[in-house]
């Protein structure tokens, strides 16, 4: 690297930290004043506060303010630049401006692959104990209220429960049906259904099994079957919002995987979950290359001026990215095609000021 490209990385890289580490303190100092009262109620001691919950609760926020943090960083160092004339300074000993921006790719690459591993591994563990902690102390436990519980547990597979006691795990009226194609095969139905994790298997109670055959129907009923289904008690006490938090990227494949398995509709919101790990690491490029575009022009308004600007344009792809994520889930948007989009968009956007700012 020349010495340009070092000159150009420490101020990138020392502005962005400096930045992320301060707004991580403002967001620590209100965390602590909102939960003060919880955590002098809780049994926690100091060092479980700041161990179990604190120091997993800062990879989490880095990394949910990397991509904006990026963005203003670029844009106020090299708004500074350009203010004390330091671009005109090097685009006149004949560097061109594509090799001005190359520092800024290079440390566009270093965030954005720290931003992907920590969401992809470490993140995710981090999660597990912050929010291990919060139920524990917080009173943050997830309560599963669903009544009316209805599931597809495999392709052609369908549960339903009445209603289901967590402290107890029992299922009351239980009814399982099982279709090939549109044809109902056989329906079964139990008054309670216990699950076992002794064995990992479901006891029926007072059981019913109605089969529809090409000969006509047979019933077989009992008093007690232990039976394997395609779905634990498990996935009740689970909030699903916090599973894919501390999901890792081997784990959320092989749960997305899963999922498809038994025909879920939830699967969506995994898929979004995964896509957005790839798609932030990647805005982190799309965002530098604008933001190094705009302010290395220096124009009246100032510094303010492009920061206002830069905002402006960050969080209107944070807009975007959240109306898209809406339609897939709520849509027909092809997951992958959601996440992406507002990159695509932004892409386009960044080549086009890339362009005009040698001019």
């Amino acid at each position: 690297m020349k010495r340009l490209d070092v000159y150009i990385i420490k101020k990138f890289l020392g502005t962005f930290f400096f930045s992320l580490a301060l707004i991580l303190c403002i967001v620590i100092v209100f965390d602590i004043s909102e939960r003060l009262e919880k955590f002098l109620e809780s049994r926690a001691t100091v060092m479980d506060i700041i161990l179990d919950y604190y120091v997993n609760f800062v990879p989490y926020f880095a990394n949910v303010f990397s991509a904006l943090f990026t963005f203003i960083s670029v844009i106020f160092f090299t708004s500074k630049m350009a203010y004390n004339s330091e671009i005109i300074a090097i685009l006149s000993t004949g560097i061109s401006f594509r090799r001005i921006v190359r520092p800024y790719i290079m440390s566009a690459a270093i965030i954005a692959t720290l931003s992907l591993l920590l969401s992809a591994f470490v993140i995710p563990n981090a999660n597990r104990k912050r929010n291990a902690f919060a139920e524990e102390h917080l009173n943050r436990k997830y309560q599963n209220q669903e009544k009316n519980i209805h599931r597809q547990i495999a392709p052609g597979e369908y549960i339903y429960m009445s209603n289901l006691s967590l402290s107890a795990p029992v299922g009351f009226h239980f009814a399982l049906d099982k279709f090939k194609g549109d044809t109902l095969v056989s329906k079964w139905t139990s008054d309670r259904v216990e699950w076992r994790e002794d064995i990992k298997k479901w006891r029926l109670y007072k059981w019913k099994i109605r089969e529809f055959t090409s000969t006509g129907q047979r019933y077989t009923t009992g008093d007690q079957l232990d039976t394997a289904l395609n779905f634990s008690f498990k996935e009740f006490t689970e909030d699903p919002k916090r599973v894919k938090e501390n999901l890792t990227l081997p784990q959320l494949n092989e749960y997305i995987d899963r999922q498809k398995l038994r025909g879920s509709a939830n699967v969506v919101e995994f898929q979004l979950e995964k896509y957005k790990m790839f798609a932030n690491a990647f805005s982190t490029f799309v965002l530098t290359l604008i933001g190094v575009c705009i302010a290395s022009k220096k124009i009246r308004g100032g510094m303010g001026f492009h920061l206002g600007l830069g905002l402006m344009i960050s969080f209107s792809y944070i807009l975007f990215m959240q109306f898209s994520t809406v339609f897939a889930t709520n849509g027909d948007m092809n997951p992958m095609l959601a996440v992406w989009l507002p990159d695509i968009l932004f892409t386009i956007v960044a080549l086009f000021v890339y362009r005009l700012a040698p001019k």
